[in-house]
């Protein structure tokens, strides 16, 4: 008996954007058996995951707060892939980013003035956009795999990070611990809600949406995207030039993750330290796909993917629970996405083996 994919005629639009929820399920079941497994209650489990990390008002803000950088980054990655881009080195932007949104606060470090913060954003997005310039050079002159590229400059940006932190960007009255002095306050992010640490760069990132949605749906570089991804020949017959959108595709996903960098270091952390990143740049290719590469489902994945992060803290600490979970639930939830995505457009076929005769 012989198993294999047939592809399906015709694609359910509705199993599509049914498939996440889908994904979702399957992960929380899953978990629970997970739990069960480590002789762990599921339900207290879940419990302390989900549920009790949002439970007041401080716990919803910093809910929101982790949401930020995964949805501002996943906005530009999901515009890059609808054009069959593959921008995997968004943490290295994030990384240039916070460099040099960074270096700008502390090279200004004696000046009191309102213009800082603003540069300071204006800085961080030029930083991913420089990191992400070099594979969009690569990729229009040399046909370079943009995959292997970013993915490989993200590496090198973590180092280039590490040698500032330890030299030339370290504190010098910090007793040689590798971070940077602490941000002035004109430096930092207006906080919306006092006493939490949400700022304004979640209300931006909202704007950045809408932005995101618009490009996509009303401008004609967003309908020349769709077309590039789903029609790579009527593009080209259509005239439509491929490494115009290359680059903007790639600048944009690379400003985007630079910005979110720059909201990291002038947010929750308030300066430069060796890990700005708990890995959002890559979450948020989790966060893209989820979302189904639309910018309102793009921020809905990214507050339930952000729930991740802050559950895992919280089971840690009350109920022991291994930090790793956290990394295995975000796998558990792109593997079945990526299983039902394949259902949706294939189907089993099961036949016999013919044998031949001679």
């Amino acid at each position: 008996m012989l198993v294999s994919l047939e592809l399906r005629p015709k694609a359910s639009k509705a199993m599509v954007y049914q498939s996440p929820l889908i994904a979702v399920f399957m992960t929380l079941i899953t978990s629970m058996v997970m739990f069960w497994l480590m002789d762990t209650d599921p339900f207290l489990a879940i419990n302390a995951y989900f549920i009790e990390p949002v439970s007041t008002l401080d716990g919803v803000a910093e809910l929101l707060v982790k949401a930020t950088p995964l949805i501002l980054i996943a906005l530009g990655l999901s515009v890059g892939f609808q054009a069959n881009i593959w921008n995997i080195g968004a943490e290295g932007q994030l990384t240039l980013g916070a460099i040099f949104s960074g270096g700008i606060a502390l090279a200004y470090f004696d000046v009191d003035t309102p213009f800082l913060l603003p540069a300071m954003l204006v800085f961080g997005v030029l930083g991913g956009m420089f990191w992400a310039a070099i594979p969009a050079i690569l990729k229009v002159r040399y046909n370079t795999n943009e995959i292997l590229t970013s993915l490989m400059l993200t590496y090198v940006g973590l180092l280039l990070l590490s040698y500032l932190i330890h030299g030339p960007l370290r504190d010098p009255d910090g007793f040689n611990f590798p971070e940077s002095r602490l941000f002035h306050d004109s430096a930092l992010l207006p906080i919306i809600i006092e006493g939490s640490r949400l700022h304004i760069g979640f209300l931006l990132t909202l704007f950045i949406a809408v932005l995101t949605w618009m490009l996509l749906t009303k401008h004609i570089i967003g309908f020349q995207i769709r077309v590039i991804g789903m029609a790579p020949a009527a593009a080209r017959f259509a005239g439509f030039k491929q490494k115009k959108l290359i680059w903007i595709t790639l600048l944009f996903s690379g400003g985007a993750a630079g910005l979110a960098g720059a909201f990291e270091v002038s947010g929750p952390i308030g300066q430069i330290v060796p890990v700005i990143s708990p890995g959002y740049g890559f979450t948020a290719i989790i966060v893209a796909f989820l979302g189904r590469l639309h910018p309102l489902g793009v921020v809905l994945a990214g507050i339930l993917m952000a729930l991740t992060y802050l559950g895992g803290d919280a089971a840690q600490i009350t109920m022991n629970l291994p930090n790793a979970v956290t990394g295995v639930f975000q796998g558990m939830l792109l593997f079945f996405l990526l299983a039902s995505d394949v259902l949706i457009r294939y189907r089993f076929k099961i036949g016999s083996i013919k044998k031949e005769t001679t």
